[in-house]
Order: structure tokens, then C-alpha cells, then sequence
């Protein structure tokens, strides 16, 4: 434990010192962010801050697991760091199409769903047949092997996963502290199973992410973006299916189920209703805002939120019996 813990406390100074170079090169590129006319009024005045920032996460955390991590000894924990490069790529791309005065836009949503699906596709066959995970842990009960359903299973964890945290980026330090905390629950349980190469990997993340959380806290000098935003919510859904935690998702990950399930509602009610809302503005941070909530006040309390469902899930992963 004390090497997934210094690891991450190396990948959070990294991320520090990479950070302010990044964030000028940045700002010299004039890489701005538009801000759309469906996001609350107050959101135009982040319009032009830079975008990108998710290279504040996975440069170092790139880094940092190269060094930490013996990949020959463990190569099963090159699928999340490939998870990563391949989901930042695509959100670099997605990122680069939101950018001020460019036309183009980013990339539709229905080229990321397919993407996303793809991904896990990928991701899920590799866990399946290289790693050779394939079970459930049900607290108090037991572990159940689920053979080739576990496939379905896995893509369907990746994609909902990835889409939810991507949905949650939204306001200053939301998206990044809802993941930070997510990764320290996984790391803590990757640990207890004896998955130390799990939980440093975890960890580094946090660190890394942590360092990003630096630049982004309110009012952000840098945006997430999809370069970060589908690149930790894919590898946050590998790390859960390689402790074979991923029942506990939903819980850990509580505050992007809100966020999605919000969404969903929203367009569901939208189409039978023939044009009635249930929220004023979905996803749930921008309805919070339109009824009057700080931005600071709702990044808050979802960390809150997220740091009691963690401990929570942390106690029913140690419940499943060995």
C-alpha cells in the first residue's frame, strides 16, 4: 500500500509541474472553449477558457505507471493505460471541434456511443479471455462465475460508465472530483484483494487527477474536456471490472447515475409528453443551477455525496466473503 500511496503522490506533483506549462502552451494556442446556447446563461463566461486539460491527467499518469508498475510481471494493467490513449485520442479529436470560432463542431453523439461501444467491446473480450476475469461478488454471498455472459456484462459497464462521467463534465471540479474519489474507493479495494498493481494504478490516477483539480477548481483556469472526461470514466469501468467490483459502480460511482438517469428522463418525458420537462435543464448540475444553486455549492455536495456512497461501497466489497 505504500507504494500505490507514494505513487500517487508523485503523479499529483507531476501533474503540478506539467500542469503550468501545459496550461500556457494552452493559452499561447488560443485553444478556447465555445460554450452552447443549450448550457445556463452563466456558462458564457467560461466561454474561451482553455480545453484540453484532461492532458493534465494522463501525461502523468502515463508517466508515472510506466516507472511504478512492472508491466512485464502484470501486463493485464496495460488494457486500462491502452483504454485511456485510445478514449483521450477520440476526446481529443471531439474537444478540438467545441473549440471558438471553428464550425465544424464536435463529434456527433451518435459516433461516440458507437465509439464507446466499440471500445468495450474491445476492452470486455480482452478482460474475458487475456485476463481471464469473468465473476461476480455479491456482498454477504459469494463470488459467481458468469462465463461468456460476463462479456455483455463488461461492455455494458464500460459504455454506461464512460457516457455518465462524460455527462457529469460539466461544471468546475465535478466530473474531476466525483472520478478522484471513485479511483481511491477502487484503490482501496483492489488493495484488499492483494491487486496492489490494481490499486497503484488506481492511485496514480487520483494523484494525477488531483493535480488537475488544481487548475480546475472554481473559477477553472482549464477545462476537462472529452480528452479527459472519456478517457477516466473507460478506464475507471476497466479498473472496477478487474477487481470484479463492477456490481458496486452504481454506488461508487453514485453521482453519475444521477447525472445520467437525469438526462435520460429528460429526453424520455421530452418525447411522449410532446415537449414537456421534467427539469428545468438536464443534465441534474444545470437544473440545480437554474433553481438558484452556486456552482461551488453543487460540486460540493456531490463530492460529499461521493466520498459517503464510496465508504459505502468500500464496506460492501469487504463483505463479500473469500
Amino acid at each position: 500500500m505504500i507504494h500505490a500511496l507514494v505513487s500517487g503522490v508523485i503523479a499529483f506533483g507531476l501533474a503540478l509541474v506539467l500542469g503550468f506549462p501545459i496550461l500556457r502552451y494552452l493559452r499561447y494556442q488560443k485553444v478556447g472553449k465555445s460554450i452552447s446556447e443549450y448550457q445556463p446563461e452563466s456558462h458564457q463566461k467560461k466561454a474561451g477558457t482553455p480545453t484540453f486539460g484532461g492532458f493534465m491527467i494522463w501525461v502523468p499518469t502515463a508517466i508515472v505507471a510506466s516507472v511504478a508498475v512492472d508491466w512485464r510481471e502484470h501486463g493485464s494493467i496495460l488494457l486500462p493505460i491502452a483504454t485511456i490513449a485510445i478514449a483521450g485520442f477520440v476526446g481529443f479529436v471531439d474537444d478540438l471541434g467545441t473549440l471558438q470560432h471553428r464550425r465544424q463542431g464536435g463529434l456527433s453523439w451518435r459516433f461516440k456511443i458507437a465509439f464507446v461501444l466499440v471500445l468495450g467491446v474491445a476492452a470486455a473480450w480482452v478482460l474475458y479471455n487475456k485476463v481471464e476475469v469473468e465473476s461476480i461478488n455479491i456482498p454477504w454471498t459469494g463470488h459467481y462465475k458468469l462465463g461468456a455472459w460476463y462479456i455483455p456484462i463488461a461492455v455494458a459497464t464500460i459504455v454506461a460508465t464512460t457516457t455518465s462521467v462524460a455527462i457529469t463534465d460539466g461544471l468546475d471540479g465535478l466530473a474531476g472530483g466525483t472520478t478522484l474519489i471513485a479511483f481511491i474507493a477502487y484503490g482501496i479495494i483492489a488493495f484488499i484483494q492483494g491487486q496492489e498493481f490494481v490499486a497503484t494504478f488506481a492511485f496514480i490516477i487520483a494523484g494525477a487527477n488531483l493535480g488537475f483539480l488544481w487548475f480546475n477548481a472554481h473559477p477553472a483556469f482549464v477545462i476537462m474536456g472529452d480528452t479527459g472526461a472519456l478517457a477516466l470514466g473507460s478506464s475507471l469501468a476497466v479498473v472496477a471490472l478487474m477487481t470484479g467490483q463492477w456490481l458496486l459502480m452504481p454506488l461508487i460511482g453514485i453521482v453519475f447515475v444521477a447525472e445520467a438517469l437525469s438526462n435520460v428522463i429528460q429526453i424520455g418525458y421530452f418525447k411522449l409528453s410532446g415537449g414537456k420537462r421534467i427539469f428545468r435543464r438536464a443534465p441534474l448540475h444545470h437544473h440545480l443551477e437554474e433553481i438558484g444553486w452556486p456552482e461551488t455549492r453543487i460540486v460540493t455536495r456531490a463530492w460529499l455525496i461521493s466520498i459517503a456512497a464510496a465508504m459505502l461501497g468500500v464496506a460492501f466489497a469487504l463483505a463479500v466473503p473469500e
